[in-house]
């Protein structure tokens, strides 16, 4: 199948359990193909851990749940060695799985939260001298609940960066709110079902490494990448990594829309999710109602297109 139907075809599989949430279900696509890993940021009960849960089972992965607490230490989520039968042996923790849904990662210490960030950046684990890889494909979903400030520890902008994209979660429209009461009422959610099988889903991942850049894209890219760092409201603007991730991202966009290269808006459509968590204003513009948002949107409406 193309991008096309192949996204088409995993909403579909995904709206027997989840109702909306289209455009989440294509971003979490476009990190899982260009494996990449997402924080998905909403207020408890919008369907988080039911969308990651859905997502994982439409395309055949393996799916685990890890429940950040303060007390959780690294070990309860890479796993461990212990003595059996004469024998040391190694039990693996829930980072063995193809998605991994880190709900409420800020609740975790520092050490336990860069022990989940080392794993999604090397795609392996190393205790007591072995290491251990990781399945591919990885994904790791990671929530954050953005109303609490008591009892949590804030990522630091390094760890948000390591992030390919920021996803923000609602309260969904009256017309979805109502639809999923209904089909809560009368019982008609369903089991999802796996659309293709491992392999297939590797074959997609290269086609979409497969997809052609221009050089204007590149250049385009780049110049929206100067234009946050130079805006006098900026304190620290994207890094080379956020233009790397806003390059793969464009590309696995262009072919979830059934095309083999990438044109400017597919970088207009990612921009926003790619860029959001890694600028940081300066305090004083924050103070004055300005967000992140909105620098990322004056950046795309002032930079110049290529043809």
């Amino acid at each position: 199948m193309d991008g096309k139907e192949f996204i088409e075809h995993l909403k579909a599989e995904i709206r027997k359990m989840v109702v909306g949430k289209e455009d989440a279900i294509e971003l979490l696509t476009i990190a899982l193909l260009t494996e990449g890993h997402v924080l998905l940021e909403g207020i408890p009960g919008v369907a988080k851990t039911t969308l990651a849960n859905a997502f994982a089972r439409a395309i055949g992965l393996s799916f685990s749940r890890i429940q950040l607490t303060p007390d959780l230490m690294p070990a309860d989520i890479l796993g461990t060695f212990y003595f059996d039968g004469g024998e040391w042996k190694f039990r693996k923790g829930p980072i063995f799985a193809n998605v991994v849904l880190a709900d409420e990662i800020n609740r975790a210490q520092p050490k336990t939260q860069s022990a989940l960030l080392e794993a999604m950046q090397e795609r392996q684990v190393t205790i007591e001298g072995r290491t251990f890889e990781l399945p591919r494909p990885f994904l790791v979903i990671a929530t954050m609940n953005p109303l609490e400030h008591e009892g949590v520890y804030p990522l630091p902008e390094a760890q948000l960066d390591r992030f390919m994209l920021k996803v923000e979660m609602g309260y969904p429209p009256r017309d979805e709110e109502m639809e999923m009461l209904r089909r809560k009422s009368k019982g008609e959610f369903r089991d999802v079902e796996p659309i293709l099988s491992r392999e297939e889903l590797v074959k997609v991942m290269e086609a979409v490494k497969g997809v052609n850049v221009g050089d204007e894209i590149i250049g385009y890219i780049h110049d929206i990448l100067v234009a946050t760092r130079n805006d006098e409201r900026v304190l620290f603007g994207a890094s080379p990594r956020a233009g790397e991730h806003l390059l793969y991202a464009a590309k696995a966009r262009a072919f979830l829309d059934g095309r083999d290269y990438v044109v400017p808006d597919d970088v207009k459509g990612v921009a926003e999710a790619v860029l959001s968590h890694r600028i940081i204003l300066k305090a004083e513009y924050e103070l004055e109602g300005i967000t992140v948002k909105d620098i990322v949107r004056d950046v795309l409406k002032e930079t110049p297109v290529p043809v």
